[in-house]
Protein backbone atom coordinates (compact mmCIF):
# COMPACT_ATOMS: atom_id res chain seq x y z
CA UNK A 1 0.00 0.00 0.00
CA UNK A 2 1.63 3.39 -0.59
CA UNK A 3 1.54 6.60 0.59
CA UNK A 4 -0.93 7.93 -2.32
CA UNK A 5 -3.58 5.22 -1.08
CA UNK A 6 -2.88 5.83 2.82
CA UNK A 7 -4.05 9.61 1.74
CA UNK A 8 -7.22 8.63 -0.34
CA UNK A 9 -8.70 5.97 1.72
CA UNK A 10 -10.46 6.34 4.52
CA UNK A 11 -11.61 4.17 7.72
CA UNK A 12 -14.53 4.73 10.58
CA UNK A 13 -13.76 4.33 14.11
CA UNK A 14 -16.69 4.63 15.81
CA UNK A 15 -17.45 5.27 19.42
CA UNK A 16 -14.08 7.18 20.11
CA UNK A 17 -13.05 7.98 23.52
CA UNK A 18 -12.59 11.38 24.95
CA UNK A 19 -10.52 13.48 22.94
CA UNK A 20 -10.50 11.75 19.92
CA UNK A 21 -12.90 13.46 18.43
CA UNK A 22 -14.39 14.75 14.82
CA UNK A 23 -13.88 18.46 14.10
CA UNK A 24 -16.90 20.81 14.89
CA UNK A 25 -19.00 22.56 11.93
CA UNK A 26 -17.04 25.45 10.98
CA UNK A 27 -19.68 28.65 11.52
CA UNK A 28 -19.02 32.34 9.81
CA UNK A 29 -16.43 34.09 11.43
CA UNK A 30 -14.73 31.06 13.19
CA UNK A 31 -11.41 29.52 11.87
CA UNK A 32 -11.11 25.48 11.89
CA UNK A 33 -9.20 24.15 15.16
CA UNK A 34 -5.69 23.11 14.94
CA UNK A 35 -6.32 19.17 13.82
CA UNK A 36 -4.14 16.10 14.84
CA UNK A 37 -5.95 13.95 12.86
CA UNK A 38 -5.62 10.11 13.07
CA UNK A 39 -4.99 7.81 9.94
CA UNK A 40 -6.21 4.01 10.92
CA UNK A 41 -5.57 2.61 7.34
CA UNK A 42 -1.64 3.52 8.12
CA UNK A 43 -1.79 1.58 11.23
CA UNK A 44 -3.62 -1.06 9.45
CA UNK A 45 -0.37 -1.08 6.69
CA UNK A 46 2.13 -1.20 9.55
CA UNK A 47 1.05 -4.06 11.16
CA UNK A 48 1.02 -5.57 7.86
CA UNK A 49 4.23 -5.01 7.20
CA UNK A 50 5.12 -6.25 10.48
CA UNK A 51 3.49 -9.43 10.02
CA UNK A 52 5.27 -9.89 6.67
CA UNK A 53 8.34 -10.14 8.72
CA UNK A 54 7.48 -12.51 12.36
CA UNK A 55 5.37 -16.09 12.45
CA UNK A 56 5.10 -14.78 16.50
CA UNK A 57 2.33 -13.08 17.96
CA UNK A 58 1.56 -9.41 17.63
CA UNK A 59 1.06 -6.54 20.53
CA UNK A 60 -0.03 -4.03 20.11
CA UNK A 61 1.39 -0.93 22.41
CA UNK A 62 -0.57 1.80 22.75
CA UNK A 63 0.63 3.54 26.01
CA UNK A 64 1.15 7.05 25.68
CA UNK A 65 -2.66 7.30 23.79
CA UNK A 66 -1.65 5.40 20.91
CA UNK A 67 1.43 7.56 20.62
CA UNK A 68 -0.22 11.02 20.90
CA UNK A 69 -2.65 8.99 18.11
CA UNK A 70 -5.83 7.90 20.45
CA UNK A 71 -5.37 4.53 21.76
CA UNK A 72 -8.84 2.91 21.70
CA UNK A 73 -8.63 4.34 17.45
CA UNK A 74 -5.06 2.81 17.23
CA UNK A 75 -6.01 -0.36 19.29
CA UNK A 76 -8.86 -0.90 17.05
CA UNK A 77 -7.36 -0.52 13.96
CA UNK A 78 -4.25 -3.20 15.10
CA UNK A 79 -6.82 -5.94 16.35
CA UNK A 80 -8.49 -5.48 12.83
CA UNK A 81 -5.12 -6.18 11.14
CA UNK A 82 -4.04 -8.67 13.19
CA UNK A 83 -2.63 -7.83 16.35
CA UNK A 84 -3.49 -10.46 18.94
CA UNK A 85 -2.39 -8.67 22.54
CA UNK A 86 -3.06 -5.40 23.65
CA UNK A 87 -0.21 -3.24 25.88
CA UNK A 88 -0.57 -0.37 28.15
CA UNK A 89 1.21 1.28 30.86
CA UNK A 90 -1.42 0.80 33.52
CA UNK A 91 -4.23 -1.25 34.56
CA UNK A 92 -6.47 2.25 33.90
CA UNK A 93 -4.98 2.60 30.42
CA UNK A 94 -6.33 -0.83 29.95
CA UNK A 95 -9.91 -0.15 31.50
CA UNK A 96 -10.61 2.33 28.77
CA UNK A 97 -9.75 -0.50 26.20
CA UNK A 98 -11.88 -2.87 27.92
CA UNK A 99 -14.46 -0.05 28.06
CA UNK A 100 -14.00 0.55 24.55
CA UNK A 101 -15.36 -2.85 23.41
CA UNK A 102 -11.66 -4.18 23.16
CA UNK A 103 -11.64 -8.24 24.11
CA UNK A 104 -8.36 -9.62 23.32
CA UNK A 105 -5.63 -9.97 26.00
CA UNK A 106 -3.92 -7.06 27.27
CA UNK A 107 -0.49 -6.77 29.76
CA UNK A 108 0.40 -3.44 31.80
CA UNK A 109 3.94 -3.26 32.85
CA UNK A 110 5.03 0.24 33.89
CA UNK A 111 2.48 0.45 36.65
CA UNK A 112 3.57 4.14 37.61
CA UNK A 113 0.80 3.87 40.63
CA UNK A 114 1.64 0.45 41.57
CA UNK A 115 -0.53 -2.96 40.82
CA UNK A 116 -4.09 -2.95 41.55
CA UNK A 117 -4.80 -6.55 41.62
CA UNK A 118 -8.66 -5.99 41.88
CA UNK A 119 -9.43 -3.81 39.20
CA UNK A 120 -6.75 -5.70 37.11
CA UNK A 121 -8.62 -9.35 37.88
CA UNK A 122 -11.92 -7.78 36.96
CA UNK A 123 -10.71 -6.24 33.45
CA UNK A 124 -9.21 -9.36 32.60
CA UNK A 125 -5.65 -7.68 32.12
CA UNK A 126 -2.40 -9.36 32.96
CA UNK A 127 0.33 -7.59 34.73
CA UNK A 128 3.94 -7.97 35.05
CA UNK A 129 6.06 -7.61 37.74
CA UNK A 130 9.98 -7.10 37.99
CA UNK A 131 10.74 -7.62 41.45
CA UNK A 132 10.03 -9.87 44.19
CA UNK A 133 9.08 -7.03 46.01
CA UNK A 134 6.52 -6.01 43.58
CA UNK A 135 5.33 -9.43 43.60
CA UNK A 136 4.85 -9.48 47.05
CA UNK A 137 2.50 -6.14 46.93
CA UNK A 138 0.52 -7.84 44.72
CA UNK A 139 -0.28 -11.23 46.44
CA UNK A 140 -0.61 -9.29 49.71
CA UNK A 141 -3.60 -7.45 47.90
CA UNK A 142 -7.28 -9.52 48.72
CA UNK A 143 -8.38 -10.52 45.07
CA UNK A 144 -9.34 -12.94 42.41
CA UNK A 145 -5.94 -14.58 40.76
CA UNK A 146 -4.36 -12.44 38.58
CA UNK A 147 -2.37 -13.25 35.19
CA UNK A 148 1.37 -12.03 35.93
CA UNK A 149 4.56 -12.06 33.89
CA UNK A 150 7.97 -12.25 35.26
CA UNK A 151 9.23 -9.30 34.29
CA UNK A 152 13.43 -9.72 33.83
CA UNK A 153 15.73 -7.93 33.14
CA UNK A 154 17.86 -8.68 30.11
CA UNK A 155 20.38 -6.18 29.81
CA UNK A 156 18.63 -2.52 30.12
CA UNK A 157 18.74 -1.63 33.89
CA UNK A 158 15.56 0.12 33.75
CA UNK A 159 13.29 -2.20 35.33
CA UNK A 160 12.92 -5.91 35.53
CA UNK A 161 14.37 -8.07 38.22
CA UNK A 162 18.16 -8.18 38.26
CA UNK A 163 19.80 -11.37 37.08
CA UNK A 164 20.79 -11.95 40.95
CA UNK A 165 17.23 -12.08 42.03
CA UNK A 166 15.69 -14.21 39.23
CA UNK A 167 15.99 -17.25 41.38
CA UNK A 168 13.82 -15.36 44.23
CA UNK A 169 11.17 -13.74 42.19
CA UNK A 170 10.50 -16.93 40.02
CA UNK A 171 10.27 -19.58 43.53
CA UNK A 172 8.15 -16.81 44.33
CA UNK A 173 5.72 -16.87 41.64
CA UNK A 174 5.67 -20.72 42.42
CA UNK A 175 4.27 -20.27 45.56
CA UNK A 176 1.65 -17.58 44.31
CA UNK A 177 0.73 -19.93 41.57
CA UNK A 178 0.52 -23.28 43.91
CA UNK A 179 -1.94 -21.19 46.79
CA UNK A 180 -3.86 -20.03 43.52
CA UNK A 181 -3.44 -16.38 44.02
CA UNK A 182 -1.67 -15.85 40.61
CA UNK A 183 -1.19 -17.62 37.12
CA UNK A 184 2.31 -17.44 35.53
CA UNK A 185 0.88 -16.50 31.62
CA UNK A 186 4.25 -14.80 30.34
CA UNK A 187 7.58 -13.88 30.72
CA UNK A 188 9.18 -10.82 29.29
CA UNK A 189 12.48 -8.55 28.69
CA UNK A 190 13.79 -5.98 26.94
CA UNK A 191 16.15 -5.41 23.98
CA UNK A 192 18.73 -2.45 25.05
CA UNK A 193 20.43 -2.10 21.83
CA UNK A 194 17.67 -3.25 19.09
CA UNK A 195 18.11 0.37 17.09
CA UNK A 196 21.02 -1.07 15.68
CA UNK A 197 19.37 -3.08 13.68
CA UNK A 198 22.50 -5.45 14.61
CA UNK A 199 21.82 -9.07 15.66
CA UNK A 200 25.49 -9.60 17.49
CA UNK A 201 24.02 -6.74 19.67
CA UNK A 202 20.95 -8.65 20.78
CA UNK A 203 22.37 -11.79 21.26
CA UNK A 204 23.31 -11.10 25.03
CA UNK A 205 19.91 -10.33 25.50
CA UNK A 206 18.46 -13.15 23.42
CA UNK A 207 20.59 -15.96 25.46
CA UNK A 208 19.58 -14.10 28.34
CA UNK A 209 15.83 -14.67 27.74
CA UNK A 210 16.70 -18.27 26.62
CA UNK A 211 18.28 -18.88 30.20
CA UNK A 212 15.05 -17.56 31.98
CA UNK A 213 12.90 -19.56 29.95
CA UNK A 214 14.46 -22.79 31.13
CA UNK A 215 14.53 -21.40 34.72
CA UNK A 216 11.18 -20.60 34.49
CA UNK A 217 10.62 -23.94 32.70
CA UNK A 218 12.78 -25.98 35.56
CA UNK A 219 10.84 -24.49 38.18
CA UNK A 220 7.39 -26.21 37.19
CA UNK A 221 6.17 -23.07 35.69
CA UNK A 222 5.59 -24.79 32.42
CA UNK A 223 6.49 -22.61 29.21
CA UNK A 224 4.98 -19.35 29.67
CA UNK A 225 4.05 -16.14 26.64
CA UNK A 226 7.81 -15.27 26.10
CA UNK A 227 8.49 -12.25 24.67
CA UNK A 228 11.32 -9.60 24.17
CA UNK A 229 11.35 -7.72 20.82
CA UNK A 230 10.17 -4.06 20.56
CA UNK A 231 9.42 -2.58 16.99
CA UNK A 232 13.28 -2.61 16.16
CA UNK A 233 14.17 -6.19 17.06
CA UNK A 234 10.50 -7.25 15.09
CA UNK A 235 11.38 -5.44 12.02
CA UNK A 236 15.08 -6.52 11.79
CA UNK A 237 16.36 -9.65 14.10
CA UNK A 238 13.75 -13.28 14.12
CA UNK A 239 16.00 -14.29 16.70
CA UNK A 240 14.53 -11.99 19.27
CA UNK A 241 10.90 -12.79 18.22
CA UNK A 242 10.15 -15.96 20.39
CA UNK A 243 6.31 -16.25 21.03
CA UNK A 244 5.65 -12.49 20.59
CA UNK A 245 6.83 -9.17 19.59
CA UNK A 246 5.51 -5.71 21.02
CA UNK A 247 4.92 -3.11 18.62
CA UNK A 248 4.49 0.47 19.81
CA UNK A 249 6.33 3.18 17.25
CA UNK A 250 5.96 1.24 14.45
CA UNK A 251 2.04 0.79 14.73
CA UNK A 252 2.50 4.53 13.94
CA UNK A 253 5.32 4.48 11.28
CA UNK A 254 8.39 5.03 13.02
CA UNK A 255 11.42 2.63 12.70
CA UNK A 256 13.58 3.45 15.64
CA UNK A 257 16.05 1.42 13.81
CA UNK A 258 15.52 3.45 10.54
CA UNK A 259 16.11 0.80 8.20
CA UNK A 260 12.13 0.29 7.49
CA UNK A 261 10.31 2.67 5.64
CA UNK A 262 6.55 2.87 7.89
CA UNK A 263 3.30 4.66 7.11
CA UNK A 264 2.61 8.14 8.87
CA UNK A 265 -0.55 7.45 10.86
CA UNK A 266 -1.56 11.41 11.87
CA UNK A 267 -1.62 15.00 9.80
CA UNK A 268 -1.52 17.47 12.14
CA UNK A 269 -2.93 20.70 10.21
CA UNK A 270 -3.33 24.26 11.47
CA UNK A 271 -5.30 27.25 9.87
CA UNK A 272 -3.35 30.86 9.18
CA UNK A 273 -5.04 32.82 11.31
CA UNK A 274 -2.92 36.47 10.11
CA UNK A 275 -1.25 37.47 7.19
CA UNK A 276 0.87 40.86 6.42
CA UNK A 277 2.93 41.95 3.88
CA UNK A 278 6.55 43.13 5.23
CA UNK A 279 9.60 44.80 3.70
CA UNK A 280 13.33 43.68 3.78
CA UNK A 281 15.06 43.75 7.02
CA UNK A 282 12.41 43.09 8.99
CA UNK A 283 13.12 41.39 12.07
CA UNK A 284 10.38 38.20 13.44
CA UNK A 285 9.07 37.18 16.66
CA UNK A 286 10.89 37.45 20.26
CA UNK A 287 14.49 38.93 19.87
CA UNK A 288 14.67 39.54 16.25
CA UNK A 289 16.34 35.99 15.26
CA UNK A 290 14.64 35.86 11.59
CA UNK A 291 15.14 38.86 9.61
CA UNK A 292 13.74 39.20 6.41
CA UNK A 293 16.03 39.53 3.27
CA UNK A 294 13.23 40.89 0.83
CA UNK A 295 9.50 42.20 0.72
CA UNK A 296 7.74 39.01 1.37
CA UNK A 297 4.38 37.96 2.73
CA UNK A 298 3.83 36.58 6.70
CA UNK A 299 1.67 34.28 7.95
CA UNK A 300 1.00 32.84 11.68
CA UNK A 301 -0.32 29.39 12.60
CA UNK A 302 -1.94 29.38 15.88
CA UNK A 303 0.26 26.37 17.38
CA UNK A 304 3.57 26.70 19.31
CA UNK A 305 5.68 25.01 21.93
CA UNK A 306 2.33 24.49 24.47
CA UNK A 307 1.08 22.47 21.68
CA UNK A 308 4.13 20.33 20.88
CA UNK A 309 5.60 22.46 18.13
CA UNK A 310 9.31 22.17 19.07
CA UNK A 311 11.03 25.66 20.50
CA UNK A 312 14.01 24.78 19.65
CA UNK A 313 14.30 23.50 15.63
CA UNK A 314 16.95 24.27 13.01
CA UNK A 315 16.27 26.93 10.31
CA UNK A 316 15.58 24.27 7.83
CA UNK A 317 12.17 23.68 10.01
CA UNK A 318 8.74 24.21 7.46
CA UNK A 319 5.40 23.50 6.92
CA UNK A 320 3.24 22.94 3.38
CA UNK A 321 0.74 25.35 2.27
CA UNK A 322 -0.88 24.42 -0.81
CA UNK A 323 1.20 22.14 -2.06
CA UNK A 324 4.51 24.53 -1.24
CA UNK A 325 6.60 24.22 1.51
CA UNK A 326 7.30 27.47 4.19
CA UNK A 327 10.13 28.16 6.46
CA UNK A 328 9.16 28.70 10.03
CA UNK A 329 10.41 32.48 10.61
CA UNK A 330 11.80 33.60 13.55
CA UNK A 331 11.45 31.26 17.34
CA UNK A 332 8.21 28.97 18.25
CA UNK A 333 5.96 31.32 20.84
CA UNK A 334 4.12 29.68 23.66
CA UNK A 335 0.93 29.75 21.02
CA UNK A 336 2.62 30.80 17.62
CA UNK A 337 4.90 30.39 15.11
CA UNK A 338 5.66 32.38 11.74
CA UNK A 339 5.81 31.11 8.65
CA UNK A 340 7.71 33.11 5.74
CA UNK A 341 5.78 33.05 2.04
CA UNK A 342 7.69 35.05 0.06
CA UNK A 343 5.37 36.40 -2.76
CA UNK A 344 2.60 34.55 -1.77
CA UNK A 345 -0.25 36.05 -0.05
CA UNK A 346 -2.81 33.00 1.97
CA UNK A 347 -6.10 34.39 2.83
CA UNK A 348 -7.08 33.89 6.88
CA UNK A 349 -8.73 30.35 7.10
CA UNK A 350 -6.08 28.77 4.57
CA UNK A 351 -4.85 24.98 5.62
CA UNK A 352 -1.06 24.65 6.68
CA UNK A 353 -0.17 21.06 7.14
CA UNK A 354 2.58 21.07 10.11
CA UNK A 355 3.38 17.25 9.59
CA UNK A 356 1.80 14.21 7.68
CA UNK A 357 2.08 11.71 5.55
CA UNK A 358 2.65 11.85 1.99
CA UNK A 359 6.03 13.20 1.52
CA UNK A 360 6.81 16.00 -1.27
CA UNK A 361 6.13 19.40 0.64
CA UNK A 362 4.47 18.50 3.54
CA UNK A 363 6.83 17.58 6.17
CA UNK A 364 7.39 14.49 8.06
CA UNK A 365 6.92 13.42 11.83
CA UNK A 366 10.93 12.87 10.91
CA UNK A 367 11.21 15.80 9.25
CA UNK A 368 10.57 17.19 12.88
CA UNK A 369 12.43 15.17 14.62
CA UNK A 370 15.68 16.19 12.65
CA UNK A 371 14.88 19.73 12.56
CA UNK A 372 14.39 19.95 16.28
CA UNK A 373 17.27 17.45 17.50
CA UNK A 374 15.13 14.98 19.08
CA UNK A 375 13.38 11.33 18.12
CA UNK A 376 9.77 10.94 16.62
CA UNK A 377 8.33 9.63 19.37
CA UNK A 378 8.43 12.99 20.93
CA UNK A 379 7.13 14.82 18.11
CA UNK A 380 4.00 12.75 18.19
CA UNK A 381 3.96 11.85 22.08
CA UNK A 382 4.25 15.61 22.19
CA UNK A 383 1.00 17.51 20.75
CA UNK A 384 -1.02 19.09 23.54
CA UNK A 385 -4.65 18.86 24.93
CA UNK A 386 -6.00 22.39 22.71
CA UNK A 387 -5.47 20.61 19.43
CA UNK A 388 -8.63 18.80 17.97
CA UNK A 389 -8.12 15.29 17.81
CA UNK A 390 -9.87 13.17 14.52
CA UNK A 391 -9.96 10.36 12.75
CA UNK A 392 -9.98 10.11 9.10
Amino acid sequence: MDHSTLRNRTAECPGDAPGERAPTASRPGVLPAPTLQTLPVAVTANVARIRARTQSMIMAVVKAGGYGHGAVTVARAAVAAGAGWLGTTSVAEASVLRAAGLSVPILTWLHPSGIDAEAAAAAGVDVAVGSPDELDALLAQPSPPVRVHLHLDTGMSRGGCPRERWDDLIDLARRGQEAGRIRVAGLMGHLPLADRADPEANAPAVAAMQLARQTVQAAGLGSPLTHLASTSGALTDPATHFDMVRVGAGLVGIDPSGTVAMHGASRLTAPIVHTTAVPAGTPVGYDGTYVTGRTTHLSVLPVGYADGIPRECSPEAGVEVRGRRFPVAGRVSMDQIVIDTGAASFPVGTSATVFGPGGGAVPSVHDWARWAGTIPHTIVSGIGPRVTRSIA
